[in-house]
C-alpha cells in the first residue's frame, strides 16, 4: 500500500502546498513567506522558504535565480547549525547541476547532502540525495553501477509506502531496461509508475512515466497515434504545473515517435521547438539530445552526408563535455542508421572538471 503524493521540499509554513501545485503559485507564495520568515521568523525558516523558491525556479527553468536561492538557502542553514536544512539545500543545488549539464558538481553535491542528512537525522533527504545520485549515474549511461541502487530504493518505498519514489525508481528502472534492449520489463514499469502516480495524484510523476509509455508503444509495437496521445495528455499535466523542463523532453520525444514512423518534416519541427525551449531553459542535455534528433531527420530529408558526419562529430564532443558516458555510442548508433562511414577515435573523450570549493555555497 501507500499513500497520496507528497512534496517534502516544501517545508515549515509552505507544507501545505501540493506536489501537484502550479510552480508560479509555488513561487509567489515561498516569495512572500520568505519576506516573512526575514521580518519575524527564524533562519531555519528562511531556508526552507529558500529552499522552495530554488525548486520552483530549478523547475521553471529559471536556473539563475535557482542557483542563487539554494546557495543562499545552504549559507543560511549553515548559519543555523541546521545539518538537515543545509541537505536539503545541498540536494536542490545538485539537482540543478545535474539538469545543467554539470555531472561531477552533481554528485559532490549529492553526496554531500546525503552526508548532512545522515549527520542530521533526516532520512527522508538522505533518500532523496541517494536517489539523485542514482539518477545523476543513470543518466551518465553508468547503468552497472546504479541499477542496484535503483532496486534498493524501489524496496524502501514500497515498505514505507512513499508513492513519489516508487514512481521515480520504476521510471528510472524502466529507462535503463529500455536502454538495453528489455522492452517488455521496461513497459511494464512505465506502465506501473504512470497506475501509481495516478492512484497517488502525483500529476508530474503521471506524466513523465506517460512519456516512457508513449515510447515503448512506439518502439516495441509501432502504434503512432496511441503513442502520440499519450504524450499529449502528458503534455496537458506538465502545461497545467507549469513543468518547462519536462514538456520540453516531452516534446522531444513527439519528436522521436515521429521520427519513427517516417514523418521526417513534423520530426524536425518538433526537435527545433524541443531544442528552442531546452536553450531556454540552460538544460545542456536535452538540448544535445533533441540536435540528435535534428542531425538525423536532416539526413533524412536530403542534408549532404558530409555535413551529417561533422554534425555528429560535433554533437558526441557535446555530448562527452557533459558527462554521458555513452556519447560515443549514441553517434555511432546514428551512423550506422543513416549510413555513414564510422567516426574516427580521436581519443578526446574526458569527463570535464568544474572545480571543487569546500563550501559549496560560497562558490559564485
Amino acid at each position: 500500500m501507500y499513500g497520496k503524493a507528497f512534496a517534502p521540499e516544501y517545508q515549515g509554513t509552505l507544507e501545505s502546498l501540493s506536489v501537484n501545485s502550479s510552480l508560479a503559485d509555488v513561487l509567489a507564495r515561498a516569495t512572500e513567506q520568505l519576506r516573512t520568515a526575514e521580518r519575524e521568523g527564524t533562519r531555519q525558516d528562511a531556508a526552507r522558504c529558500r529552499l522552495a523558491v530554488a525548486e520552483a525556479h530549478r523547475r521553471l527553468g529559471n536556473t539563475g535565480e535557482a542557483d542563487r536561492a539554494w546557495k543562499a538557502s545552504y549559507r543560511t542553514a549553515r548559519g543555523a547549525g541546521d545539518a538537515g536544512a543545509m541537505a536539503w539545500a545541498a540536494w536542490s543545488g545538485g539537482t540543478l547541476a545535474r539538469q545543467r549539464g554539470a555531472m561531477p558538481l552533481a554528485r559532490r553535491l549529492l553526496a554531500l547532502s546525503a552526508e548532512l542528512a545522515q549527520r542530521g537525522g533526516d532520512l527522508l533527504a538522505r533518500g532523496y540525495a541517494l536517489a539523485g545520485l542514482a539518477e545523476t549515474g543513470r543518466i551518465q549511461g553508468d547503468y552497472e553501477a546504479v541499477d542496484a541502487l535503483h532496486e534498493q530504493l524501489l524496496a524502501e518505498a514500497r515498505e514505507r509506502g512513499e508513492s513519489r519514489h516508487m514512481v521515480w525508481a520504476l521510471e528510472g528502472l524502466a529507462q535503463m531496461r529500455r536502454n538495453t534492449g528489455a522492452h517488455d520489463s521496461a513497459l511494464a514499469m512505465f506502465e506501473e509508475a504512470a497506475a501509481i502516480a495516478e492512484a497517488a495524484d502525483d500529476r508530474r510523476g503521471r506524466a513523465w512515466a506517460l512519456r516512457g509509455v508513449a515510447d515503448l508503444v512506439s518502439l516495441r509495437d509501432g502504434d503512432t497515434e496511441r503513442a502520440l496521445a499519450l504524450l499529449s495528455e502528458a503534455a496537458g499535466l506538465c502545461r497545467a504545473m507549469n513543468l518547462a523542463s519536462a514538456l520540453a523532453y516531452n516534446h522531444k520525444m513527439r519528436g522521436n515517435v515521429l521520427y519513427r514512423a517516417r514523418r521526417y518534416s513534423e520530426a524536425r519541427a518538433m526537435y527545433e521547438r524541443a531544442r528552442s525551449e531546452f536553450l531556454a531553459i540552460g538544460e545542456p542535455r536535452g538540448e544535445a539530445l533533441a540536435r540528435l534528433g535534428l542531425v538525423k531527420s536532416h539526413s533524412r530529408l536530403g542534408r549532404e552526408p558530409g555535413r551529417t558526419s561533422a554534425d555528429l562529430d560535433e554533437l558526441r564532443n557535446a555530448l562527452e563535455a557533459i558527462g554521458l558516458r555513452h556519447a560515443r555510442r549514441l553517434t555511432d548508433d546514428a551512423r550506422r542508421e543513416l549510413g555513414l562511414a564510422p567516426a574516427a577515435d580521436d581519443g578526446t573523450a574526458r569527463e570535464p572538471e568544474d572545480g571543487n570549493p569546500a563550501d559549496p555555497a560560497v562558490a559564485a
